[in-house]
């Protein structure tokens, strides 16, 4: 099973580059079938830009996932520390085989609505 996640052009540049081995998030999907995420670049790209494996889920304290994570975070600890302010879990989702589409795809061809995800959505 696929998801679609909506990722800044910056971050998903970083993951298809090796660079950013985590994609943190407030919520993730719940379904343990999920085993693929298909990178959504929002604008000003606006197109599905490519895909990576999930390599495990981590959920813990913010503060533990910085510490386990910040080598490959990809993220100031800032912007870390900003994403999760108030929360007592923050997830990490771990990226491998991350892969760039030779031809990025509007975002119609893989969401019949064609409206991106706020965070993610299942695809079929």
């Amino acid at each position: 099973m696929k998801v679609l996640l909506s990722i800044k052009p910056e971050y998903a540049e970083k993951i298809l580059l090796g660079e950013k081995r985590f994609e943190f998030r407030k919520a993730v999907p719940k379904n343990a079938a999920v085993r693929t995420i298909v990178i959504y670049a929002t604008m000003p790209v606006g197109k599905v830009v490519g895909e990576f494996e999930v390599g495990g889920i981590l959920a813990e304290r913010p503060r533990n996932i910085w510490s386990m994570t910040s080598a490959f975070a990809g993220i100031t600890k800032r912007f870390f520390n900003e994403y999760f302010e108030g929360r007592t879990t923050a997830y990490a989702i771990k990226v491998k085989s991350p892969k760039r589409y030779d031809k990025p795809l509007d975002l119609s061809s893989v969401l019949t609505s064609g409206i991106p995800p706020q965070s993610f959505c299942y695809l079929h």
